[in-house]
């Protein structure tokens, strides 16, 4: 990839579009981590632009914060340090014309639209019988099907058959989804034209129980496509496991030959990049990433930032890093129903168990270099400390020694953060 020119002029206070730039998405929960990710972003020296203004809805729910809130503190750290280079700021998984409203509002510039709560889940496991069915009773809601029987696309790497029961599955997974992605799309380019506003929109599909196949995905971004709702990026749900706060879980060959079909189909229909969510701390796959998509990418990080503030605390109130973990502990088995982690609570060890402050970060904060090379980055611990975040943060004590703590400790944040995310940013470059 090529790099990029960084600048520290003055004159891009505020996010803009990227395009087709590769792109790094840093999430801040704290409303305190800018200022290590820019310094990850400038110490890496690469070709990779930042959305530094990156939460969703759900995520403020659980903190309790506003989308002006988010994009404050990340413009008024660009800001102060007079970074000039184009950066964003994701409203990310926007399911409600509402919550897109709320976005525009607060400046945002790039729009993931997810429309998961449409998506049959179930559909890849019926049987045909039940296929038949479910077909029949969303057939005549869906136009575009006929033109899609028996058709076969050549995309240079495979080609796409659209076979009755292909279709027919595609139709009963995804047919209600794309017409909400339509709808919702249309109504933020709209807006955002209305109040001369940038944007550009990202899909969302990877929360799903099954990898999206390549019919899915021609299709789904075909009649966004031909509706008149261009995509800059669409993140799949790709083969293997995309676990919160551990690395990914899966055969990296068989990774490779289905993101070339996504590669592929991406050109044929954008260009436009393809976007890994749950991406933080996937840096096994990151080179792989890199390499097949020719830098057409996004990487979605979000908790992760937040685990590093927790790193912060271990290392400066020991004390209070197991109050968070015994407390977090308590809140795991409700807070977790939102998120994919395989962590079982009872196989992980108490605070009582380990009474040394190094051994305690290391099962709940495992660092890089504890892992053997090739074995991956797989700690539980830290899947529970990353799904209670909000339950931590909004606690009536907690919540606010942790945010006071980070303050008082900025420069050994602004580090964590910055060795933390050069891994990441260095393996995609």
């Amino acid at each position: 990839m090529q790099r990029l020119k960084h600048t520290t002029m003055t004159d891009k206070p505020f996010p803009t579009l990227l395009g087709t730039d590769p792109s790094f998405g840093f999430g801040d929960r704290l409303g305190l981590a800018t200022p290590g990710h820019l310094e990850a972003l400038l110490d890496s020296g690469g070709s990779i632009r930042g959305i530094f203004a990156q939460q969703s809805i759900r995520e403020m729910t659980r903190t309790q914060r506003t989308p002006q809130e988010v994009m404050v503190a990340a413009t008024k750290v660009l800001q102060e340090s007079q970074f000039a280079d184009p950066w964003g700021a994701d409203a990310d998984h926007l399911k409600t014309f509402a919550d897109a409203q709320r976005m525009l509002a607060a400046g945002y510039t790039f729009f993931t639209l997810d429309p998961s709560d449409f998506v049959d889940q179930q559909a890849d496991h019926y049987d045909l019988e039940m296929l038949g069915k479910k077909f029949s009773d969303v057939r005549d809601q869906t136009g575009w099907i006929d033109s899609y029987l028996d058709r076969s696309i050549d995309l240079g790497h495979g080609t796409i058959g659209f076979t009755p029961k292909t279709v027919q599955r595609a139709t009963v997974k995804y047919g209600a989804a794309i017409q909400h992605a339509i709808e919702l799309g249309k109504y933020v380019l709209q807006a955002a034209k209305h109040e001369q506003r940038p944007c550009e929109l990202e899909l969302s599909i990877d929360e799903t129980l099954q990898p999206t196949t390549p019919a899915e995905h021609y299709i789904i971004v075909d009649q966004l496509r031909s509706a008149g709702v261009p995509l800059i990026s669409l993140a799949p749900r790709f083969l293997g496991d995309f676990e919160k706060g551990v690395d990914y879980k899966g055969d990296l060959q068989l990774l490779e030959e289905s993101l070339k079909e996504h590669v592929a189909i991406s050109r044929e229909l954008g260009p436009y990049k393809l976007s890994l969510h749950s991406g933080s701390d996937k840096i096994s796959i990151y080179p792989l990433f890199a390499r097949v998509t020719e830098g057409l990418f996004h990487v979605k990080t979000a908790g992760t930032s937040y685990l590093e503030a927790l790193r912060v605390v271990a290392r400066h109130d020991p004390e209070f890093f197991r109050e968070i973990i015994d407390f977090s502990r308590t809140r795991f088995e409700e807070d977790k129903a939102t998120y994919h982690v395989s962590a079982v609570l009872e196989q992980e060890p108490s605070t009582d168990d380990l009474s040394d402050i190094v051994e305690l970060e290391k099962v709940y904060l495992q660092r890089w270099q504890d892992v053997p090379v090739g074995k991956g980055f797989t700690a539980p611990g830290r899947q529970i400390l990353h799904c209670t975040f909000g339950s931590v943060l909004t606690h009536e004590t907690l919540g606010s020694h942790l945010l006071q703590l980070v303050r008082e400790h900025q420069d050994t944040y602004r580090e964590v953060l910055r060795e933390h995310f050069v891994r990441h940013l260095d393996a995609l470059n």
